[in-house]
């Protein structure tokens, strides 16, 4: 089925489907939503107006038999941080949309009216539809609802209460093989979302599938890829102990941020460690290994299910655990699991918005540990709109300011996420150089800084770390554009069967010849697209700093503080 481009256009109630332009061919996933978005998007505009765009793309081996294939990327001009920004999740979305022949959905323009929509979307294109029944309803009801409402096997791509009102941390929620939800968290994209008022979108591929042009070589090089990731011992681990794992790891290093970022270990951290939790899922009859979407053989999600053996959340990640746990002092899984359940069912950033708690604690707005007060907070303000709830709701920069709180702990108005850069360097020049504000998975230095993943370098050093989350952010941005999770990462720094193997089914899916050299040139091309945008709209090399109270402010255990110049950190940008 030839790929097309589908076109929604809000302000006319219009759609379209389009050839692919030639320069967009080889592109998908984070490659192929920023390059739209730089191409099609005013760097100045404002983020919730009508000439702001937002973009869905599968990656390049989505909707094939390629393990851990099933990633879809989002992308737009963030209203929380004013740069370009791509978020990606897994769910059955990218699969379904690369099946169906969609190589990315644009939406653009903004109604006139107070209507909602929805989308609906075949092989055939794109359907708009006015909405009413789920609007004001959370993430859960929409996807239960459709469930009823659409026969098939059917993507959901939904926006909850927060999007609705365009909260900056709003985020949009993906289905996934098991009706539960995963989110493209950061950067506010469900706002977007919601300022063109959709409230959800449909996808029904049909009986379409995604053409290989070179099965027999496909099928090796998959076969060789697969067991390089589920030989790796990172992913064991993850598969046993989910994300979750690190809580112990990074606490034993000092850099798990406590209390606002004041310390570098949390003294309830067992009680919120991945193998507490691991013990609780079995005890509890959930599942400790679970997939987020078809075809994922390291399997690091799980279904965590409360005191009473009933389902509480699934996809119960490290990054949510600490931020609402460390960060806030919380040591009650229980608790930390119901307002992830909270969280998605309102469609808004677990990291934002924990993180904004924890500069209101500092704020005194609440006190830390109080797990009961931040549940009745996001079930009676921010759900409901209220105005401490859109504080809250607008992330942690926003609640600093608010509260006239000096450790604020973002880079480009986003959340700091789960490692303290005075203790793991690496990572620090990850959060200052990202072209999408302090975000982790944007570079992971942690598989090298701590676990020891493609070499060992000293987190506690300067030397070679800007050259170390360099290169992993340029891989990055190349992994993101396949559809692949970022866990493929552990595997291809270590196993050297495992990047050519990902290149063989690139070529044997498009019938091409890659190197390694085009994918290192595909990431670097991605960057500097991302960051020309950004330049664009007013951002300098100024902007690429950590706040400056970790220049300030020696961490506890290891006493060290943010060491980096400006000018040491601005050689990032030398390639």
């Amino acid at each position: 089925m030839p790929e097309k481009i589908f076109r929604v256009n809000l302000t006319n109630l219009s759609t379209s489907l389009e050839a692919v332009p030639a320069d967009w061919a080889g592109l998908g996933g984070r490659g192929l939503t920023s390059t739209i978005v730089a191409a099609e998007v005013p760097p100045t505009c404002h983020p919730l107006g009508p000439n702001n765009k937002l973009i869905f793309a599968p990656g390049l081996l989505s909707g094939t038999a390629a393990a851990n294939s099933g990633r879809i990327s989002c992308g737009a001009k963030s209203p929380l941080t004013g740069t370009i920004k791509e978020a990606n999740a897994g769910g059955t979305s990218a699969q379904i949309m690369a099946r169906m022949g969609c190589k990315a959905l644009i939406i653009e323009g903004q109604p006139k009216g107070n209507s909602w929509y929805s989308l609906r979307l075949t092989p055939e294109g794109a359907i708009i539809e006015k909405e009413e029944e789920l609007i004001g309803k959370g993430n859960f009801a929409v996807v239960e609802t459709l469930a009823q409402r659409l026969s098939g096997s059917i993507g959901v791509m939904s926006i909850g209460q927060a999007g609705e009102m365009q909260m900056a941390a709003a985020n949009i929620s993906i289905k996934d093989p098991d009706g539960h939800l995963r989110s493209c968290g950061r950067g506010g994209l469900g706002a977007v979302m919601g300022s063109k008022k959709i409230k959800f979108i449909s996808l029904d591929a049909g009986e379409g599938k995604v053409e290989i042009a070179d099965p027999e070589k496909f099928r090796a090089a998959n076969k060789t890829f697969a067991k390089a990731l589920v030989d790796h011992p990172v992913s064991q681990a993850l598969g046993t102990y989910g994300t979750n794992v690190l809580v112990n790891i990074i606490n034993e290093a000092g850099g798990l941020p406590t209390r606002n970022f004041t310390a570098g270990q949390f003294e309830g951290h067992e009680q919120i460690s991945g193998e507490t939790m691991h013990d609780l899922i079995v005890e509890r009859g959930g599942k400790p290994r679970h997939n987020c979407h078809k075809g994922c053989v390291i399997q690091c999600s799980q279904i965590y299910n409360d005191a009473n053996g009933n389902f509480k959340t699934s996809g119960f990640e490290y990054e949510s655990i600490w931020a609402m746990g460390a960060d806030c002092a919380v040591d009650d899984l229980d608790q930390i699991a119901e307002m992830d359940h909270i969280l998605d069912d309102i469609g808004i950033d677990t990291i934002e918005t924990a993180v904004a708690f924890g500069v209101a604690m500092e704020g005194g707005m609440l006190k830390f540990g109080d797990s009961n007060e931040m549940i009745r907070i996001l079930k009676d303000e921010v759900a409901k709109g209220t105005p401490l709830g859109r504080i809250i709701g607008s992330g942690a920069g926003n609640v600093g300011k608010t509260y006239g709180v000096t450790r604020v702990p973002v880079v480009k108005n986003q959340a700091i996420p789960a490692y303290d850069p005075r203790a793991i360097k690496g990572i620090g020049i990850t959060y200052a150089t990202s072209t999408q504000g302090a975000d982790h998975t944007m570079g992971y230095t942690i598989a090298t800084n701590i676990l020891n993943v493609g070499g060992s370098v000293d987190p506690l050093s300067k030397k070679g770390q800007v050259e170390l989350s360099r290169n992993l952010q340029i891989a990055t941005a190349a992994i993101d554009s396949t559809g692949m999770c970022l866990f493929i990462a552990f595997a291809a720094l270590d196993d050297a069967t495992c990047l050519p193997a990902l290149i063989d089914m690139i070529n044997a899916r498009f019938g091409i010849n890659l190197t390694a050299a085009d994918v290192t040139n595909l990431g670097m091309n991605i960057l500097k697209t991302e960051h020309n945008f950004n330049l664009a709209a007013g951002f300098t090399n100024k902007d690429d700093r950590l706040p400056e109270f970790f220049e300030l402010e020696p961490l506890p255990p290891h006493n060290v503080v943010w060491d980096f110049s400006g000018e040491e950190i601005d050689t990032y940008w030398n390639f």
